[in-house]
């Protein structure tokens, strides 16, 4: 399949500009706006006290100076951690400086929201809920609520390995559509069928590498396309060769500027 030359591929950012700053910092957001990108991703995990953080891991070792599960830590506890030292500026592994709240304290989803809302543009936001946990259905529980909160109307997807989760979504709020991301594809899935409800296939790269031709059955199927995690300027040209429909980046500006080149 080839792509449409009207067809513009949105470049969404993966935990922000997450190759010039620390991932999922207020700070890898801004830039990632700044560049140019057409959406945002977070991934987002429960506190022990309630409240949506964007943290990949189900721990906080990686990313910061402390130990422990997010959903054992309270928000508090997790403000008095740095999140961001670890990466610097040039993406080297050295200290940088630390004084800027904004790329080392723990962000919430109730921040990002706000971000988002005063971007000065649309930029969509594509939420992955981390799963397994031990809060189980208050993680889309406290996400709904907080869309209703900071309504982003149209611009919002609600993406997850678990399929569990997604249809927790679909049932309590049927506008919001939703991605069911996959590393490998099962069976009942290869034809470009996804879990009833969804409405956007997620596959990962390495998909579209084995299997070129999934974009055209999933289409084919009713489907979006989002791809994870394209940085590599050769997958960037396959995605657009096959006509996805979004990308998520580490690298916002320098996928948007290839795709732009390439028409």
């Amino acid at each position: 399949m080839t792509a449409d030359r009207h067809h513009r591929i949105k470049v969404i950012a993966h935990r922000g500009a997450s190759e010039d700053a620390p991932e999922h910092s207020l700070a890898a957001y801004r830039q990632a706006i700044s560049d140019g990108a057409d959406g945002l991703e977070c991934d987002v995990r429960l506190t022990a006290d309630g409240h949506l953080v964007c943290v990949h891991d189900r721990r906080v070792n990686r990313t910061s100076n402390g130990r422990g599960a997010v959903s054992a830590l309270e928000l508090a506890q997790l403000a008095e951690l740095d999140f961001g030292s670890w990466k610097s500026p040039a993406g080297r592994t050295e200290t940088p400086d630390s004084a800027d709240p904004e790329r080392t304290t723990v962000l919430t989803l109730e921040r990002l929201l706000q971000l988002v809302a005063d971007a000065g543009r649309p930029v969509d936001l594509a939420i992955e809920t981390k799963h397994p946990t031990r809060w189980a259905g208050q993680v889309e529980e406290r996400l709904l609520r907080l869309l209703e909160r900071h309504p982003l109307p149209g611009r919002v997807r609600v993406m997850s390995f678990s399929a569990r989760s997604l249809r927790r979504i679909q049932l309590a709020a049927p506008e919001v559509p939703t991605v069911f991301l996959m590393n490998f594809l099962l069976p009942r899935h290869r034809a470009g069928r996804l879990p009833p409800g969804n409405r956007i296939a997620g596959p990962g790269i390495r998909i579209l590498r084995r299997d070129p031709g999934y974009v055209e059955r999933a289409h084919r199927a009713g489907h979006d396309v989002y791809v994870w995690t394209v940085d590599d300027p050769a997958d960037v040209e396959l995605c657009a060769k096959l006509g996805v429909d979004a990308v998520i980046t580490n690298r916002p500006r320098t996928v948007r500027d290839q795709l732009d080149r390439l028409g």
